[in-house]
């Protein structure tokens, strides 16, 4: 099948991620929102928040990922993956009604805590949907416009904070999720879902519609070896559920012990690398190079970057290859940290490091840039592709939610942290996990690129023999 069998599959691939990009909007929001509700003339009637709020505010996004990752993942598998992500836009919907409404600090936290219900939704069903739904040619391509949509929509929301008043901005971010809403119901659900529920004919009306064959009579050979190749192993699937339901046995395979164990700590290296974390201290490191742009225009500096950054992780995970760009990411985010770690503690002890100032910018810039490019966006694509079929749902949710915990642990304790071990100490952390991260993708990781889902899982099962 040519080119023209990919539309459909990009069609539905960017739709899906309007949830993303809306999500992406309320993970940005805070960038500017925070500095208008810390000042006199705070929008709340309660007046300015305190630091201790802000750090609420702030982290309850994660708590929220957590529960909407594990509660979706669960809809996900009773409901289908199109219901699910419909359904998933409207803590995000409700969120921003409170986020307008808000007269006190308690309606923002649990305006977040949707907004994080509605995130965790996304990381857990547009992944399964895409994978489901895309050829093995582009699987890669169209998983990692997951992070690049989220991104988009932060970069939105820092612009929009920055031009745009606190007020108004909830209206422009519910527009985002009504479009969801409205263009996501015309597609049809995933093949393999509706396969699963012994739909046949359902099942490959959908397939046809995203391979892009219109006319029954006019086949291609190619689509039926396709077709009769997802029957087969979903006959075989379900005379497996016959005999046994889910149970321990199942996770407890080399098999899937291997693959948890490579999903969990990617996820965790995916945020104690401190890509996510370093966002936090934009100002404050454009501040060390004398810098003299506002805050919300750093904001916007750095946004730009993860975008640029996650965009060449979308061109160059299927020409690469998945392993080589979390290599090269790992090595980025080492050497960046190293640098801006050895910059800041050499300023702390009161070396005139001040003719180098555009030192802090370059390798801070390099950490955001290389962490956007591989270890921020491609393990959500590895994880889909790389679990056992029978277990995909529960593992691929149980790894997001190790994420989650991981988020929520760096963006409440790391000022805690910072103050007992300065930020150079923090920035030396991040620099051994990122080496860490270069051991474990040379040690464990498969490359996945322009394989079926049963070559690769063929390959884990070869790997655990050895």
């Amino acid at each position: 099948m040519g080119r023209n069998s990919l539309k459909y599959q990009f069609y539905a691939t960017i739709c899906a991620n309007i949830l993303s990009i809306s999500y992406g909007t309320c993970v940005g929001w805070p960038s500017a929102a925070f500095l208008a509700l810390q000042s006199k003339d705070s929008p709340l009637q309660s007046g300015p928040l305190t630091t201790s709020e802000i750090s609420w505010v702030g982290s309850i996004l994660c708590i929220g990922g957590i529960c909407g990752n594990m509660f979706f993942a669960w809809l996900s598998d009773k409901l289908g993956r199109k219901v699910s992500m419909l359904l998933a836009v409207l803590p995000l919907l409700i969120n921003w009604v409170l986020v307008t409404l808000a007269t006190n600090v308690y309606y923002l936290i649990f305006a977040r805590f949707l907004g994080g219900v509605s995130g965790g939704a996304a990381y857990v069903l547009i992944p399964l949907y895409v994978t489901e739904i895309a050829e093995d040619r582009v699987r890669g391509s169209l998983g990692a416009c997951l992070v690049f949509s989220i991104n988009i929509g932060m970069v939105l929301a820092f612009v929009s904070g920055n031009y745009v008043s606190y007020n108004v901005v909830p209206y422009m971010y519910t527009t985002l999720a009504i479009m969801h809403l409205i263009i996501f119901v015309f597609f049809p659900e995933s093949p393999i879902y509706l396969m699963k529920l012994q739909k046949e004919k359902e099942a490959e009306a959908s397939f046809r519609y995203f391979r892009n064959i219109r006319k029954v009579s006019q086949i291609p050979e190619s689509f039926k070896a396709e077709l009769e190749k997802l029957k087969s192993e979903f006959m075989e699937e379900k005379k497996k559920d016959d005999e046994a339901a889910l149970s321990w046995g199942d996770f407890s395979t080399s098999v899937a012990k291997r693959t948890i164990f490579i999903g969990l700590t990617l996820m965790a290296l995916n945020q104690l690398c401190g890509c996510f974390a370093m966002i936090n201290y934009t100002a404050n490191i454009f501040a060390e190079s004398g810098s003299s742009l506002s805050p919300n225009m750093s904001a916007i500096i750095v946004g730009v970057i993860q975008l640029v950054g996650s965009y060449v992780s979308t061109l160059l995970i299927e020409r690469a290859g998945r392993k080589p760009l979390l290599l090269m990411s790992c090595l980025g985010m080492t050497c960046g940290h190293v640098i801006l770690g050895t910059y800041t503690f050499l300023k702390t002890l009161g070396y005139g490091v001040e003719i180098v100032n555009w030192i802090p910018i370059l390798s801070f810039s390099l950490v955001i840039f290389a962490g956007s490019s591989g270890i921020l966006t491609v393990p959500f694509t590895l994880l889909a592709e790389i679990m056992p079929p029978k277990i995909k749902s529960t593992t691929v949710s149980f790894c997001i939610a190790t994420n989650w915990i991981c988020a929520f642990l760096m963006v409440k304790y790391l000022p805690i942290l910072t103050v007992a071990l300065q930020l150079h100490g923090c920035i030396f952390i991040f620099a051994i996990f990122s080496a860490i991260g270069v051991i474990f993708v040379v040690a464990f990781i498969p490359e996945t690129k322009g394989k079926s889902l049963e070559m690769i899982l063929a390959g884990m099962e070869e790997k655990t023999r050895k």
